[in-house]
């Protein structure tokens, strides 16, 4: 039990200064990824944090060649993928793709050699051309639900005026598109396919069948009933306020911030922060377009929409912060992640938005109303926001990239003791893959007392390899264990440890061990 608790207490000083970024996230696996078997297994378990569904698994047995006799089980959050029996001695890869709960892609690539390594590679996973077409569909997408269902929304419930709807009906006509497009390419993603095979139907199938197939499903249905609503029949209010209330459900039923916990608060939050986004983005364009010919009746529409945009946005700003708080949970991550980033960017431009719209409210519209000319300046105030909310959209189509700091699972470090009847001594090292790593020593007794030492040595080498022994001087810390910090470890594999520690000027204890570091 001492032992235990030593280990334990071990752990928490080592610390959690890596993370695995995914919308899911890999917590294990068996064989442990850059092993070295004598024999082959008879599985590679993939445990995940969450419940996946398989989207691609690839094996490359040893020989280099890619293997489709491997075979394939789910169980919740558990992936097990059956070895053939003739698989070749040599460094096999296991390359996976799995389905998040919040309909996104999960990538990576399990390594372990069966005897001697070899130079097989994880095959690539990263496709810029998809990635491009990802991000542009997006936004297109946002157009199509912000400016134009937005937009038609405006104009049937607040303007009452179908004036300066060109540019509404021309987003819904990007939107739609997009939202085909964004379907597609989604499910390229998920398979790992190029552009090209966007024409076959796997794609579309394994897309429809995540979360995000029925999203865009009320995107395109919402977008549809907009463009129903520009026309002169006399339900068009009807279809325009459930095609607004499409926007908000669209972005409710997938995503970072809908999957997020709780989902009661989530949930409701990111829909009424959709309608907050289109209710606002929605009446610039139309308001640019009545500003360009002002008429009488342009005043009492600014003032209209003034009165009903202030506690909308105050709704936005609510649901905004709700949810950055439960994606980020903690203050620094708006600079360490680059979720962050993205977030900060975003938070710029919406002050500038909250800005050029607080010139409008106090400024331009007073200066219109005493018939002082401000139609103009007011135009360019309000084409000035257009601009920035596009600045957004294509800003927050890169999350679709990055998720959010809520799903970082610190990696557990890699742990050994090493025992002895003189002294038994624990190591961690963190990540504990090939790169830079710390080392963390905890030097006890036999019988699991600290050990007091006046120096501690940490030497390394890597026979497999032919790297030689290479010693690093080990610093006692506040915490009473010793540190050896920014250890390179060049290559995976089995590295050979050996700690001294000199416990008085004619005595030194030294244990030895191995460590199976893994690849970066």
């Amino acid at each position: 039990m001492r032992r235990l608790a030593a280990l334990a207490m071990l752990f928490v000083v080592a610390g959690t200064s890596t993370g695995a970024l995914a919308h899911a996230a890999l917590i294990s696996v068996e064989p442990a990824s850059g092993s070295i078997l004598a024999s082959a297994p008879k599985a590679v378990e993939l445990r995940f944090n969450e419940a996946v569904t398989p989207g691609a698994i690839q094996l490359i047995d040893g020989a280099g060649r890619a293997r489709d006799d491997a075979t394939v089980t789910t169980s919740g959050e558990g992936v097990s993928i059956t070895m053939p029996p003739d698989l070749p001695q040599g460094t096999a890869v296991v390359s996976y793709r799995v389905i998040s709960q919040d309909g996104h892609p999960v990538a990576g690539s399990v390594i372990f050699s069966v005897g001697r390594p070899t130079a097989t590679q994880p095959p690539a996973n990263e496709d810029g051309r998809l990635n491009a077409l990802i991000w542009l569909s997006r936004i297109g997408l946002y157009i199509g639900l912000f400016v134009g269902v937005g937009g038609v929304f405006f104009a049937r419930w607040i303007s009452w005026s179908m004036t300066g709807m060109s540019v509404p009906r021309a987003a819904l006509l990007v939107g739609l598109p997009s939202a085909i497009v964004s379907l597609g390419a989604l499910g390229l993603d998920l398979l790992g396919l190029p552009p090209a095979s966007i024409t076959t139907g796997a794609p579309w199938k394994i897309a429809f069948a995540t979360s995000a197939g029925p999203a865009l499903l009320v995107a395109i249905a919402a977008m549809l009933l907009a463009l129903m609503a520009l026309g002169r029949a006399w339900y068009a209010r009807a279809l325009a306020v459930i095609a607004f209330t499409g926007v908000g459900l669209s972005l409710a039923i997938t995503g970072h911030a809908a999957t997020a916990s709780p989902e009661v608060l989530t949930r409701p939050a990111i829909f009424l922060h959709g309608l907050a986004v289109a209710f606002w983005i929605g009446a610039l364009a139309p308001l640019a377009a009545l500003l360009s010919k002002p008429t009488p009746a342009v005043l009492p529409l600014l003032n209209r929409f003034s009165r009903i945009a202030m506690p909308v946005v105050a709704a936005l700003a609510l649901t905004g912060l709700t949810l950055a708080v439960i994606q980020l949970e903690k203050f620094s991550a708006l600079v360490e992640t680059s979720y962050g980033l993205i977030l900060s960017v975003k938070l710029a431009l919406v002050l500038s938005l909250l800005a050029l719209a607080g010139l409008n409210r106090t400024r331009l519209t007073p200066a219109l109303a005493k018939g002082q000319g401000a139609a103009v300046a007011l135009k360019r105030s309000i084409l000035l926001e257009c601009g920035a909310a596009l600045g957004i959209f294509a800003v927050v189509a890169g999350w679709r990239f990055t998720p959010p700091p809520r799903t970082i699972v610190p990696e557990t470090p890699l742990a050994i003791h090493i025992h002895t009847d003189k002294a038994m001594f624990q190591v961690l090292v963190s990540p504990g893959k090939a790169g830079v790593d710390d080392f963390v020593l905890q030097l006890m007794t036999g019988e699991a007392t600290p050990l007091k030492a006046k120096e501690a040595t940490l030497t390394l080498s890597l026979p497999e390899r032919d790297i030689e022994p290479m010693e690093r001087d080990a610093k006692l810390g506040p915490d009473g264990y010793w540190h050896v910090r920014k250890v390179e470890l060049p290559f995976a594999g089995r590295w050979h440890v050996r700690i001294d520690a000199l416990v008085t000027d004619f005595e030194k204890i030294t244990l030895e061990d191995d460590l199976e570091v893994a690849p970066p």
